[in-house]
Order: C-alpha cells, then sequence, then structure tokens
C-alpha cells in the first residue's frame, strides 16, 4: 500500500514538471493542450536529463583524454526516440502513470505523435544505430557522424497498386531532440585544381560549402554515460543571391541557396542520372570531411598536436560510402598540417577499420575517375599515390603477379578507355585500414574467397568477422512490452543487458502454463497489427492465422518474387481443392524500392495486384490473405515483428551479407523459413536445426550451378505447378486492364537467366512451406520452437557485436563495462 502511493506521489510529481515545461517552454495550457503540445513537453523533460549526462560524459572523457571511437555511416536509422529515451532514464513507468487519466491522451497516444527520424533506410542504418545503443551501454567513449536529411529518403504510399514517393517532411515541424551547435562548423569545398608542392599540394577549390553540426544523444541502459550522434546540415556560404533578389530575379536568388544546401536534403538521391550521381558524391565527401575536420579539431585541444592521433582515436567506416576518409584524412595530415607523408599514412592505418556489407561485385561502389578528378582533384592525386606505393608492394612480394595486381588496384581500368576508370571504394577502405571484417561467418568466409580473395593472400591477418547483432532494449524491450513482462517475471529483468540469459528459457519450453501465456502475448500483437492494418488498407486479418512475413528493402536478390510465387502456388491449390490441409495463413509484405529500381517497383505493384484478386475471391475466404503495408519504417517494424510467427530470410545463398531482421524475428518469437545465407546460418546453429526451417541452395551448390550452367526454361517447363504460376503473371491474371504488365518479370524469371536462381528453389521452398503448416496446426509444437527461438538469441545482442569490435578492432577494451 504504501509503495502504490509512494508511486501515485512520483508519477502526480512527474506531471506537474510536463505541466510546468508545457506552460513555460511549450506556452500552453496544461489543460487544453493537444496531444503534439504534450509531446513536446515530456520530449524536453527526458532531454533536460539526457542534456545533463550528455555534459558530464564529454568533461569525463576530456578529463581522462579518453580513447574515442568515431563511427561513420551514411545512415543512421534511430526510429522514434521519445520511448528509448524514457526506458533509459527509467522514466518510462512514471510517464505512463503520469498520463493514465481517462480522457486524456496515454503515454501510447503521445509516442506516437512523434515522426520516425528520417536518418536511414535499411539494415545499414538500423545496425549503426543499434551499435551506438550498445556503445552508450556498455560506457565506451564515441560518437556516431553522418547526414542530417531533411526529406530522409522519400515517403511511401501505393497508389493502383504501384509505388509512388513523397518527401518524407520529418522536420516539418522540427524536433525535440537534436542539439544545434552553432559554433560548430566547418568548411567543405569542392572542384578547382590542385597542385603538388614536393610532400605536400596546393588545392584551389572552386567553391566551398558550411557543415553545421546537429547533435543527438545516445542514452545507455544501465548507465549514465551516453553517445553522441553528430550529424551535417549543408548551409550556403550565403543563404541568397542579393543582387538578383533585389533585381527582381528570385528564382536565380533562391538558386544560389539550393546548389548549395540539396547537399543535405535526401537520403540516396536517385543516381541513375549524371547529376544524381555527382551528388551522392557530393553528399559522402561532405560528411567525411566536416567529421574528420571535427575530430581533428577537438584532439588538438586536448593534445595540441597530430603525432599521437592513432593512439587516441578509432575510426570506423560503416560499409563503403565513407571511404574517401581515407584520402580525406591524408589531405589534412600533409596539406593542412604538414605532417611527412609516410607519417600520415602510418597512422591512417592503425585509425581505419572496415565493415563490408556486401558480397555482390555490382554492389561494390566505385566512382570513375573523371568525376572525383571534378569534384576531389586533390583527394584523386592522393588515391593515385596510394596506389601507386601500395601496387609497387605488391610487385615487390609477388613478381610478375598480373592477375593479383590487376585485381587488387584501387583502380579499375575497365576496358583501357581513360573515360571508364573507376575508384574502387572497398579497395581504398582495405588499403587504407588495419582491420576489415564482414558481418557473418558465412560473409566473412565467403568475403576473403571470392570478391577480396587478393587481398586475403596479400594480408590475411586483417580480416575477420564480426556477426551482426540487434539491441534488445529496443527490439524487444520497448517493441514488445508484453514478452518483455512475461520474461520480466520468470527470468527477471537482467536479459536486457545480458542477453544470454535467455537461455533460462529452455527448460520452460516444456512448460505448458509458460507456453500458454506465450501464445497469448502473441495474440496480443497479431490483434494490434491486424488492427492497424485494418486502418491503414482496408484488408481484415485473422489472429488466429498463420501471420507468415517479409518485411526488407525490395530488391531482386532478397526474393520477394519468390514468395508471391509461393502465394500464387498456394492460392492454385485452393482453387483446385488440394489445400484443405493447409493452415489459413496471412501473408505481410512491407518495404520499399529505390526510386529508379524498375524492377523492384514491379514487385511491389505484383505484390498488390495478387492481394487484391486473392482478397476478394469469395472461394478462398480467410484461408490466405496477402497485404502490403506501405511506408515501411522503423516504428511500423516494432508493430510487425512482434507479430510474426514466420519470418522470411530467403535470399540467393551467398548474397546476404547478414541481416538483421531475422534476428528481430526470432528473438520476439517467429519461426525463421530461410536459406543457408548470412546469419540464417548461425541462427539455425544456436536455436537447433529441428527449429527452423532451411531450403534451398546452399552458397556452394549456387557457386556450381552458375559456373556449369542453369537452364530455367526447362524447370518452368518440368514443373506444373511452376508453370501455372508464371503463366498467370505473363498472361495478365492479376491483371486483366494490361496483360503484358508483368511480361518483363517473367522474361528475367524464364528467358534471361533467372540470376538469383528462384526457380531452382522454387520446389523445396513450396515443399518446406508445407511442413511449416504442418507444425503451426500443432500449437503446443510451434509454440515450443518459438519459445526455443528465444532462448537461443542471446549471442545476438549489439552488446556482444561491440564488445568484440572493442577488444579485436579499436583497442578499447579497457574501457567496457563490466558486465
Amino acid at each position: 500500500m504504501a509503495e502504490s502511493t509512494e508511486n501515485e506521489a512520483a508519477a502526480t510529481e512527474f506531471r506537474a514538471e510536463v505541466d510546468g515545461i508545457l506552460l513555460h517552454a511549450v506556452a500552453a495550457e496544461p489543460i487544453t493542450a493537444n496531444t503534439k503540445e504534450i509531446y513536446k513537453a515530456l520530449a524536453f523533460a527526458a532531454r533536460r536529463q539526457l542534456a545533463k549526462r550528455w555534459v558530464n560524459t564529454q568533461v569525463e572523457d576530456r578529463k581522462k583524454r579518453a580513447r574515442r571511437v568515431y563511427y561513420m555511416s551514411m545512415e543512421f536509422l534511430i526510429g522514434r526516440t521519445l520511448d528509448n529515451a524514457l526506458s533509459a532514464l527509467e522514466l518510462r513507468e512514471k510517464a505512463a502513470a503520469a498520463f493514465s487519466n481517462a480522457g486524456g491522451p496515454s503515454l501510447t497516444d503521445i509516442i506516437e505523435c512523434e515522426p520516425d527520424a528520417g536518418l536511414g533506410n535499411g539494415g545499414l542504418g538500423r545496425l549503426a544505430a543499434c551499435f551506438l545503443d550498445s556503445m552508450a551501454t556498455l560506457e565506451l567513449p564515441s560518437w556516431g557522424y553522418g547526414m542530417r536529411y531533411e526529406y530522409g529518403m522519400f515517403a511511401q504510399s501505393i497508389i493502383n497498386g504501384g509505388q509512388v514517393e513523397h518527401p518524407d517532411s520529418w522536420l516539418v515541424d522540427g524536433t525535440v531532440w537534436e542539439f544545434s551547435r552553432p559554433g560548430t562548423m566547418f568548411p567543405v569545398r569542392f572542384g578547382g585544381t590542385a597542385e603538388h608542392h614536393g610532400e605536400w599540394a596546393e588545392w584551389n577549390a572552386a567553391e566551398a560549402v558550411e557543415a553545421r553540426a546537429f547533435d543527438y544523444v545516445i542514452p545507455g541502459h544501465g548507465t549514465d554515460r551516453v553517445s553522441t550522434l553528430r550529424l551535417w546540415k549543408a548551409d550556403a556560404p550565403a543563404q541568397i543571391d542579393l543582387n538578383a533578389f533585389n533585381s527582381g530575379d528570385y528564382a536565380r536568388a533562391a538558386e544560389f541557396k539550393n546548389r548549395f544546401e540539396n547537399i543535405s536534403w535526401v537520403l540516396y538521391p536517385n543516381d541513375s542520372t549524371p547529376a544524381g550521381r555527382e551528388l551522392r558524391l557530393r553528399q559522402e565527401y561532405f560528411f567525411v570531411s566536416a567529421s574528420l575536420q571535427d575530430i581533428i579539431f577537438h584532439h588538438l585541444e586536448e593534445h595540441k598536436h597530430l603525432n599521437n592521433l592513432a593512439d587516441q582515436i578509432a575510426i570506423h567506416l560503416n560499409d563503403t560510402h565513407p571511404a574517401i576518409a581515407v584520402a580525406e584524412l591524408m589531405r589534412l595530415f600533409c596539406d593542412e598540417y604538414g605532417m611527412l607523408w609516410e607519417m600520415a599514412w602510418s597512422q591512417c592505418r592503425r585509425i581505419f577499420s572496415y565493415t563490408n556489407h556486401t558480397l555482390m561485385p555490382e554492389a561494390l561502389e566505385t566512382w570513375p575517375v573523371s568525376l572525383i578528378q571534378h569534384l576531389l582533384p586533390r583527394h584523386m592525386l592522393i588515391i593515385y599515390r596510394i596506389n601507386l606505393e601500395f601496387l609497387a608492394e605488391v610487385e615487390r612480394r609477388f613478381p610478375k603477379d598480373i592477375d593479383l595486381i590487376r585485381s587488387v588496384s584501387l583502380i579499375d581500368e575497365g576496358d583501357g578507355n581513360e573515360e571508364n576508370k573507376r575508384v574502387r571504394m572497398a579497395h581504398l577502405c582495405i588499403v587504407g585500414s588495419h582491420r576489415v571484417n564482414g558481418v557473418s561467418q558465412l560473409h566473412s568466409d565467403l568475403m576473403v574467397r571470392t570478391i577480396f580473395a587478393g587481398f586475403a593472400k596479400l594480408y590475411p591477418e586483417r580480416f575477420h568477422n564480426k556477426t551482426n547483432g540487434v539491441t534488445p532494449r529496443r527490439w524487444l524491450a520497448q517493441a514488445n512490452p508484453d514478452m518483455a513482462a512475461l520474461l520480466d517475471e520468470r527470468i527477471g529483468k537482467g536479459w536486457r543487458l545480458n542477453l544470454e540469459r535467455l537461455q533460462e528459457l529452455r527448460p520452460l519450453a516444456d512448460e505448458p502454463l509458460f507456453r500458454a501465456d506465450f501464445a497469448a502475448a502473441k495474440r496480443k500483437n497479431k490483434r494490434r497489427l491486424a488492427d492497424y492494418v485494418r486502418r491503414e488498407t482496408g484488408v481484415m486479418l485473422d489472429p488466429d492465422s498463420l501471420f507468415d512475413v517479409q518485411v526488407k528493402r525490395i530488391h531482386e536478390y532478397k526474393r520477394q518474387l519468390l514468395n508471391v510465387l509461393h502465394v500464387i502456388t498456394r492460392y492454385n491449390a485452393i482453387l483446385h481443392g488440394l489445400a484443405d490441409d493447409a493452415a489459413p495463413r496471412c501473408v505481410i509484405f512491407a518495404g520499399k524500392a529505390a526510386s529508379s529500381y524498375y524492377i523492384a517497383k514491379q514487385i511491389i505493384r505484383l505484390i498488390n495486384d495478387v492481394a487484391s484478386t486473392i482478397n476478394t475471391d469469395p472461394r478462398v475466404r480467410d484461408r490466405l490473405k496477402v497485404v502490403f503495408i506501405p511506408n515501411y519504417s522503423v516504428s511500423i517494424a516494432e508493430l510487425i515483428i512482434p507479430a510474426a510467427d514466420l519470418s522470411e530470410q530467403i535470399s540467393t545463398a551467398g548474397t546476404e551479407a547478414s541481416g538483421t531482421g531475422n534476428m528481430k524475428f526470432a528473438l520476439n518469437g517467429a519461426l525463421t523459413i530461410g536459406t543457408e545465407d548470412g546469419a540464417n546460418i548461425e541462427i539455425r546453429d544456436n536455436v537447433g536445426s529441428d527449429n527452423i526451417f532451411i531450403f534451398g541452395n546452399n552458397a556452394q551448390q549456387v557457386e556450381i550451378m552458375r559456373r556449369s550452367g542453369y537452364d530455367p526454361r526447362a524447370i518452368y517447363q518440368g514443373n506444373p505447378l511452376l508453370n501455372e504460376t508464371l503463366n498467370k503473371i505473363d498472361g495478365g491474371f492479376f491483371s486483366p486492364q494490361e496483360r503484358r504488365r508483368y511480361h518483363d518479370l517473367f522474361n528475367t524469371l524464364v528467358n534471361y537467366g533467372d540470376h538469383y536462381l528462384l526457380l531452382a528453389d522454387y520446389t523445396d521452398y513450396v515443399e518446406t512451406q508445407d511442413r511449416v503448416d504442418g507444425v503451426y496446426k500443432v500449437p503446443a509444437q510451434w509454440q515450443r520452437k518459438a519459445i526455443l527461438n528465444v532462448a537461443g538469441m542471446g549471442i545476438f545482442s549489439s552488446d556482444r557485436t561491440i564488445r568484440e569490435y572493442a577488444i579485436d578492432t579499436w583497442h578499447l577494451g579497457a574501457s567496457l563495462k563490466k558486465v
């Protein structure tokens, strides 16, 4: 009773604090304030405490002259901030109680007022956000550096079944969470000419833009320490061309401002045009240059010289987007601070480390030499010198090995035409770093056997694996509060900071009462998602059916199209009276296609056409439903993932570096159907092969098939189920108003080589889906497997991943918080 009274008093006091902020900072009367105003006041209450923690963290690190890690990434997909901040500050229960009165908004209503931060798109950016959370929680002195995109990537809507892109104006009302740093601005230059003067060069740039800093505080959990996410906004050197404005040429006056500030408008501008490609390179150099200038500025404040920079900092390159940092740091060292090349290069290689995120050669970033010479003439000279000295080393160690030299050169000579030469940015990262890692064991093994085999021959000790992870605070405690409460009750709350504690669930998988409670939590999540789908799309989903979910970026290698082939095959079976034993199923898709990616957009349209046909066919009833949820985001993922029964991780073996969605789904009790690709293999090893549905050709079989020849048309002609399915797509069954709408998709699979081997895996995939049905129809068996999936996910915490990076890569093991 006394504890209840104390909690009520604390909630009343907290509500009074928020009401005070409403009055004095938001200028709203507490009694009449709307939900958005209350959100802003509650966010300010949390921000106050975060600001204090940030200041204390910086004071402590400066006092200790701490070695810091700087994580450079084009994306930080942080999602919404309020819920995570309240949890980290241990204010969530107090806030929920303070806003529990009938008639006013609940804490859930308030949280949903916040737009997702438009700072990323896919797994790369969400991984970076998880890593910052873990760095703070493990008390590492750490900063993230990225771009402050004004419009994100794009907001997606579905019109007539197709993707339509709109600006994602997430900053239209500003954001409580960023701290503007008006005193922190750096010039970033472009174009012009560069002239050598001995050890250094003079860069006479043609133009410059100001990089202005905005900070986000990333709180740790179970600690008062925080990490910093510093984002850069592009500002024109002068806001408008005043002479043009005064002469009445308002368009030209605004053009001056826009020409510079469009650098930080949109994540991944469409690079199908020369202007788009140039803008993307400008973005990459812009945030890298500003970040390195900032790092050096703060280092000199503490140390007065740069001779020990490599001893005091580690810089991690998240994929190749920040690769130009290698050349930029050499420019700063040599041209701005007069350091000799040999010493500068030695420090550079000790400072940088690099994570590779793709095994597909066509996805490895390259830039035309001519474009770099045009935008960054000094950097092209530096890259040429790095390459010259590097290839001389290769020649000394492996004389006359022309194939090796050609494979590792930073410059792809192409057909020998000067106009077609390209700089290989991944190669620049590898040569300029001391450690290079893949993000799952399979990916890391294939990386040194295939795309980087030449470098592995030169520097075998440089390559290693760091399997990805996800933060359990966001992806279980926050996204799935009912399951989190059940875990707290049965194994305690320690799993939030030590995910290995989930192993304690293993014996509970055989306990009927726990299975029932587990199933009830899952069903509540499914009901919540079904309500959302009904509001957003009008499609009615039955929570008792199997929720079969594939949510991720739309791409051919992720094989959403294989999923669609199975859906149509299942639909055909229902029409033919051959699916009486199948479990009722709701197939849920979400994800964005790049704006210039024609095939991916066709896949989205096909999904929606198939959904429209199946969902309105009275012969199907509730045995099969299909839905595409538009505008996939972190907050929507937090709704979908806890509700999933089946997680689709079906990329062609050997193409997905790791995946983190697969980890989030399994952590929330979904069973995986997947290929032996990325981290699926490690998930299988940890949850048990009986508790996952693996199908299809493995990476070695894929390699052999591609090398020896593969005939998808023969498979199409020889399989009646597949033949019927593909003929319906090609014949316009799902698009009667435009019967040739999907002829290109048909040709891609049947006549143009089926590059990602969908037809090769089709039969095994369909048969495996039948096995899924058989298990789902035995609830106790399904729940047991789901619980064992959760129990086996301890190793997939981003805390484990960051701990490994800190010890093996960044030399920050002494700074780690003891668990």
